[in-house]
């Protein structure tokens, strides 16, 4: 069967936000994709992203691998969601970080899984590129998410943010 992308709602920053939240999703969809490109304002050269899916943050764990040009590692969290990677205030100037989070089956009554792939960019070796798998062990349908910045500084105006639905058919 063919697979087919909608575009629910998108959001762009005209400023430093600390969050951006996508409400009210709705649940005619088999899967959800997100995909941001997106710059921190702190004072970092990466930084992560952190998902709350209804806006909890509680019963969340992430696994990750990521590699920076000069090492690679992998670590685990049940903390939050600390995903992805996006580029921060001391990288390179006007260079935002690039994401995909894709979350199958989110309206079913059983734990939600999400992958998510990222990487920040800047002009040198020590920016991470990750992959992280994660589970909310929670049963309840998902309809909202919210991303922040898992760190100091918000969003940077300019930052996009896209939400699409997926069909089988």
């Amino acid at each position: 069967m063919p697979v087919t992308y909608s575009l629910i709602a998108s959001a762009t920053s005209n400023g430093s936000v600390a969050s951006i939240t996508f409400s009210a999703i709705p649940q005619t969809y088999t899967d959800l994709v997100i995909r941001l490109t997106a710059r921190n304002t702190g004072t970092n050269v990466d930084n992560s992203l952190a998902i709350q899916p209804n806006g909890s943050t509680t019963n969340d764990s992430s696994t990750w691998l990521s590699g920076s040009g000069s090492a690679a590692s992998s670590s685990r969290s049940t903390v939050d969601f600390n995903a992805g990677r996006i580029t921060s205030g001391n990288a390179t100037a006007n260079t935002f970080g690039s994401n995909e989070l894709y979350i199958p089956n989110y309206t079913s009554a059983t734990n939600k899984p999400m992958s998510i792939f990222g990487v920040a960019e800047t002009n040198a070796t020590a920016v991470e590129m990750r992959v992280n798998a994660m589970l909310w062990s929670n049963t309840a349908a998902i309809t909202s998410l919210s991303i922040t910045t898992d760190g100091v500084g918000n969003f940077a105006s300019g930052s996009t943010f896209f939400l699409y639905g997926i069909k089988n058919s």
